[in-house]
């Protein structure tokens, strides 16, 4: 019986005839490691050992004895999953002892046929890594490591402080003490002056609204007002204890910032201070309250040879975050492509029978995402769009930016590149004013989205690293939970 010859899209899509030259042996001298809290199970090849699934405990002794197994055995790569915390010490041991560690993403590993245990997911993992079906995760250095490990643990920290706050203000609030309506953060130097003197029983509203600096727009009679509560014991108890311990995790945040200043000057750097200074701090970009209390800026500026403060929406906590989880040197990314799939900023693009069926992007738990979100989001793009569209548009009413919102992120960070590199898109903006220029609208209207990704896809394509992903994946962050970039697909 003949087999039905596909027809339409079903031919287009038909499979053409495989070539099993593609699970040729990538690795042969692999092995796989199921990662557990409490044991890990080893597997290698047969040929190797008439025992070749074994069981280690999670000790030190027991990883160092795993190792120094596998190395026996002729082992020269090793594919682990990244359960947890739990694969970080057999990692740095497995490294210690020359071996090549595959460190892989569970999802990409858990299409197990059969019912799953221990000794076949080890198994199952050996397999796939000698056929070279496993990417490896990125992981940088292990100085950046440290600098990460002591940048995320500030940031904990941070939070934390921040949740005294909360605290204090709803303690304030049972009280009916409504300091926070004419103060905006409790925390300041106003806010706090007052606790300290309400703890130390000071209640007269007047001597208290007093205690308040010359900068706060209330008046005094409104604060003074503010100031009148019921003074519960139990709530000033509460009180007490929430501002003592924000005092510690402020004394906590100040210790963490020494140990990081210490870190970031063993690093090396890019640039002498002392024959290429730092030039000002741009207008309108101010310390943030929770900024480290060292001069980051200047760190930042000798490590990478870049000022990140010139870049709009990007400050020094933002350049820090990214630099602590991807590290000073992108070079493991082969473009910016790669970086911002990396980020999962970038949507994803699968496809079937001719059809699109996802292009949202992934799922991707990162604090370089996050904090080139909050970058996009906090970029001004309204205000840039106003200062830099055609002096054409500037006579008519301004046009309300809603899908267009990105023409405000492209030129914006366009108009930070150096001069160099603005020649490549030069002819694409004349050409643009001239439109403009010549346009009869009634009301001022931004450009649509596809000219604009034109632009800015030769505009990035020119930059190189590290400047090219960090002004790529800032401006696909406001767009990425929206409309697709095909500029962005991932690679």
């Amino acid at each position: 019986m003949s087999r039905k010859r596909p027809k339409g899209k079903q031919e287009r899509s038909a499979p053409t005839q495989m070539d099993w030259k593609v699970l040729e042996v990538v690795h042969p001298d692999a092995a796989g490691i199921d990662i557990g809290g409490r044991e890990h199970w080893v597997a290698v090849s047969p040929e190797r050992d008439p025992q070749p699934v074994r069981c280690y405990g999670c000790f030190t002794a027991d990883l160092q004895e795993m190792a120094r197994w596998l190395v026996e055995k002729g082992v020269r790569s090793v594919a682990l999953q990244s359960t947890g915390v739990y694969w970080m010490p057999a990692f740095e041991i497995l490294e210690q002892h020359g071996l090549e560690v595959y460190l892989v993403n569970a999802q990409h590993t858990k299409n197990l046929p059969g019912r799953k245990s221990d000794v076949q997911e080890c198994q199952w993992l050996l397999k796939l890594h000698a056929f070279g079906l496993l990417n490896n995760s990125f992981q940088p250095t292990g100085e950046i490591r440290t600098a990460r490990t002591l940048w995320r643990h500030r940031g904990n920290l941070v939070a934390e402080a921040s949740s005294t706050v909360q605290r204090m203000q709803k303690a304030l609030i049972e009280m009916n003490v409504q300091l926070s309506n004419v103060l905006s953060d409790l925390s300041g130097v106003s806010g706090m002056t007052i606790l300290l003197a309400i703890l130390k029983g000071e209640r007269d509203p007047e001597k208290l609204a007093v205690l308040v600096q010359p900068e706060v727009k209330a008046a005094p009679e409104d604060i003074a007002k503010s100031l009148e509560g019921n003074w519960r014991p139990e709530l000033l108890f509460v009180l007490r204890q929430q501002v003592e311990l924000y005092q510690i995790y402020q004394k906590k945040i100040a210790d963490c910032d020494v140990q990081l200043r210490r870190h970031l000057e063993s690093l090396g750097g890019k640039v002498d201070l002392r024959v290429q200074p730092i030039g000002p701090r741009p207008k309108g970009k101010k310390a943030s309250k929770n900024a480290p209390q060292f001069d980051l800026r200047s760190e930042l500026y000798r490590i990478t040879g870049i000022d990140w403060a010139q870049v709009n929406g990007i400050d020094v906590l933002t350049a820090q975050t990214v630099m602590a989880e991807a590290g000073a040197d992108l070079e493991e990314f082969a473009t910016e492509k790669h970086f911002t799939s990396w980020l999962g900023l970038c949507p994803s693009n699968e496809r079937s029978g001719g059809k699109i069926l996802n292009r949202a992007t992934r799922k991707v738990v990162n604090r370089a995402t996050v904090a080139f979100r909050n970058a996009a989001s906090t970029l001004a793009c309204r205000s840039l769009w106003l200062r830099l569209r055609p002096p054409a548009l500037r006579r008519g009413p301004a046009a309300t930016l809603s899908n267009t919102d990105i023409v405000g992120n492209g030129f914006g960070f366009w108009n930070t590149m150096p001069i160099a590199r603005r020649t490549a898109t030069t002819s694409t903006e004349e050409s643009y004013k001239s439109r403009s220029s010549n346009s009869t609208l009634p009301s001022a209207r931004a450009p649509g989205i596809s000219s604009c990704m034109r632009l800015m896809q030769r505009t990035i394509v020119d930059l190189p690293h590290p400047e090219g992903p960090m002004i790529a994946v800032t401006w696909l962050a406001r767009k990425s939970r929206s409309t697709p970039l095909t500029c962005s697909a991932s690679p």
